[in-house]
């Protein structure tokens, strides 16, 4: 739903004037599953990534809170060490995302994911999975800082000793990804547009070959746009956050209390 109602440039069959009308139009026309279109190539490519990207956030958290309050909990180190951790995760699903956007598009030409992974590599180079990479990071380091700040910010009033408590990750996870979703989603579109290359919308400005550089993305928007341009899909950017967010952080919440406690069992 994010990527087709980001679109700059619509099929007239793919205009959407919200999240549920565009669910609704979708599953109609298209069929039950379209929503779920490259939930696979998200799912290989979300494993490694969240697994380097919380095992350099726990490490990078502890020893520069320990530099810049010792003992206590830094808001500073919280946000640096989000954002150092984006740059191992944005580099292994970045590729993933490519892929998955461009099967998302409404009529997309492709019609797998190792398809779309050879015709994109045969067509526009193997440069072609990393040409969002720079502007991917430039919206994730500061959704991460926010991200991560927020979530901690909350979790000292609903959580002050910091203990295993299931109901304020979720309550603490899903404000901070809205939060950060919401104030992110300009370079959002921005990444979307780089990622699927739109041709109607490119071929409209009479632009030739593809479209590369943040710079030139956010002149692309802005000539097509406007200013409302770059908060295009902000509802549903913000509606798949929260559940995204705070499911993530119950679950690693959850295993980062069993295995501490299984650790401390052991050593007892």
């Amino acid at each position: 739903l994010q990527t087709r109602m980001q679109s700059l440039q619509p099929d007239p069959k793919a205009q959407y004037r919200s999240v549920y009308e565009a669910l609704k139009k979708m599953v109609l026309t298209e069929g039950l599953w379209r929503p779920l279109r490259g939930i696979n190539v998200t799912m290989l490519g979300a494993g490694p990534a969240h697994a380097m990207y919380f095992a350099c956030y726990e490490k990078m958290k502890k020893s520069l809170s320990d530099i810049f309050q010792q003992g206590g909990n830094s808001h500073l180190a919280n946000g640096i060490a989000g954002s150092v951790a984006t740059l191992l995760h944005d580099a292994v699903m970045n590729p993933a995302e490519v892929v998955k956007q461009r099967l998302q598009m409404f009529n997309s030409p492709y019609t797998s994911v190792l398809g779309c992974v050879r015709a994109v590599r045969r067509t526009e180079g193997f440069g072609a999975f990393y040409r969002s990479y720079t502007t991917q990071l430039t919206m994730n380091v500061p959704f991460q800082a926010i991200h991560f700040i927020t979530y901690e910010l909350l979790q000292e009033r609903l959580n002050p000793r910091r203990e295993y408590n299931p109901r304020s990750h979720i309550v603490a996870g899903a404000v901070a990804g809205a939060a950060a979703a919401a104030a992110t989603t300009p370079l959002d579109v921005c990444k979307t547009l780089l990622n699927t290359q739109e041709n109607t919308a490119l071929s409209s400005l009479n632009i030739r070959g593809h479209l590369s550089g943040m710079a030139n993305a956010f002149s692309t928007v802005y000539q097509l746009g406007g200013l409302p341009g770059f908060f295009k899909g902000v509802q549903a950017r913000v509606i798949y956050q929260m559940p995204s967010t705070a499911i993530a952080w119950s679950v690693y919440e959850f295993f980062k209390y069993l295995l501490t406690k299984h650790t401390l069992e052991k050593r007892t």
